[in-house]
């Protein structure tokens, strides 16, 4: 049976209405594929200060989380299944800074579809997409 792994994604929004969008870097699996930043969900974590804290790990920055899941899926891949959940929040303090990632860019909603998106992301990237 196929592992399970929780996750949690960070939706960071900037006041210009801008998404960020982080790429993974060559030596991560997925390679030069984009998703929302964010990590796995440690025993005894909830998804909140999961995120909290990874975000602090992955970008030097802190965020302020919105309480409420935006986007709740699960994605079977070759040898596990992530369970990805995405939740919007901004930053509080500090800028994004990549530590993990090869690039972090920030692009409008509309824009999100030009890039080549990690499978597990897609569902969250097309409900910001198509979000009024």
């Amino acid at each position: 049976m196929k592992k399970q792994i929780k996750v949690v994604a960070a939706i960071i929004e900037n006041e210009q209405q801008e998404i960020l969008c982080a790429l993974r870097s060559p030596e991560m699996s997925l390679p030069n594929r984009w998703e929302f930043p964010g990590g796995k969900v440690e025993a005894n974590e909830d998804i909140y200060s999961a995120l909290e804290r990874e975000i602090r790990e992955e970008l030097d920055c802190k965020i302020e989380t919105f309480k409420e899941v935006f986007n709740d899926n699960t994605h079977e891949y070759e040898t596990i299944f992530i369970h990805l959940i995405s939740i919007k929040c901004r930053v509080v303090e500090g800028t994004p800074t990549p530590s993990e990632h090869s690039k972090l860019i920030w692009l409008k909603r509309e824009n999100l579809e030009s890039l080549k998106w990690a499978p597990a992301d897609i569902p969250a990237v097309e409900q910001l997409i198509h979000e009024k």
